[in-house]
């Protein structure tokens, strides 16, 4: 437990008077799951098997992608950038919790704790563009077949993916920018199992309000804006399946959208409820906080690939001659 103490108050007034815009650079302790401490190293095994999961699944992904030609088309090429922020994004969080659960590795670094909360949130970011960008590949491919590969050709994918990153990047930088302005007199105590972004700023004993409502603004911004956009495809889509005639026609339509839409719902539904429970599920004990948080950043890099692997017939049996030949 470390915390950053001053003699007086008067000794305050007279640094923050001498323009010391923060006091330290403070190394938080990282609690992991509070009010679970006796458990947490049975907490850690199922967050470790996710973390396997998502690293064996994503790998497999990229790897099939990259040496089968024939999957180098938009589908794919976006489900490997999905594979590759998964990666990240996993590897961002997994570690250090771990570490924190079964080895009570507490403390991290201050620059360390801004690094990683700036990977989280910016990776985070970038997966819900990704996820609106597969929306557009499924609009194009129902509503435009004959059109597809002419609209969404290598170039265009690839500026997709440049504007997914950048705009991940621009909008996620000013949080350890505006972090590194705050003071931190007091406990510096993190109660959670990895730097996230509203648990540090609820240490600062000077004023936070341009923080919290930046944070709050980037969090509308993105999930309202990639939300509203991939609603408004799966409408044209449905409109335009409707007009398909034939059940079996319909049906074949819906289904190339069954693996995008279950990766939807893994990925905004934890996250929506965990961010909702956080701002105004005062009730709700501070473990199921954390506990939400941090499978919000662990389940979807677990389950896409499976769902991907088990929806869409190319990769399932790329897979199934990967494991024919070794055996």
């Amino acid at each position: 437990m470390t915390f950053v103490s001053f003699p007086s108050s008067k000794s305050l007034v007279m640094a923050l008077s001498n323009s010391s815009w923060r006091l330290s650079q403070p190394s938080f302790f990282l609690v992991g799951i509070p009010g679970l401490e006796e458990s947490q190293h049975w907490i850690a095994l199922p967050l470790g098997v996710l973390y396997v999961l998502a690293l064996i699944g994503n790998v497999t992904i990229l790897f099939i992608i990259w040496t089968d030609p024939s999957l180098h088309q938009p589908m794919y090429l976006f489900l490997a950038m999905l594979a590759t922020i998964d990666l990240v994004l996993a590897s961002s969080t997994a570690p250090k919790a771990l570490a924190v659960l079964l080895f009570h590795a507490h403390d991290i670094g201050y620059t360390v704790c801004l690094i990683q909360m700036f990977f989280i949130h910016a990776f985070s970011s970038m997966e819900s563009g990704v996820l609106v960008a597969m929306a557009l590949d499924r609009y194009v491919a129902i509503c435009h077949p004959l059109h597809h590969s002419t609209i969404l050709h290598p170039e265009v994918i690839g500026r997709i993916g440049v504007v997914v990153l950048v705009r991940g990047l621009l909008l996620l930088t000013p949080f350890p920018i505006l972090l590194r302005r705050l003071v931190f007199c007091k406990s510096t105590i993190i109660g959670h199992a990895y730097c996230e972004h509203m648990a540090v700023v609820k240490l600062a004993c000077s004023d936070t309000t341009v923080n919290r409502a930046y944070g709050l603004t980037v969090a509308l911004l993105v999930v309202g804006v990639d939300v509203l956009l991939i609603g408004i495809s799966y409408a044209l889509i449905l409109l335009a399946v409707l007009k398909v005639p034939g059940g079996e026609a319909r049906l074949k339509a819906f289904s190339t959208c069954g693996s995008h839409v279950c990766v939807i719902l893994i990925f905004y539904v934890p996250g929506m409820f965990s961010f909702l429970t956080h701002r105004f599920g005062k009730h709700v004990p501070h473990h199921i906080h954390v506990l939400l948080a941090t499978l919000y950043l662990l389940v979807p890099p677990a389950l896409n690939p499976l769902v991907y692997g088990i929806k869409t017939r190319q990769i399932r049996q790329r897979v199934l001659r990967i494991f024919y030949t070794k055996v």
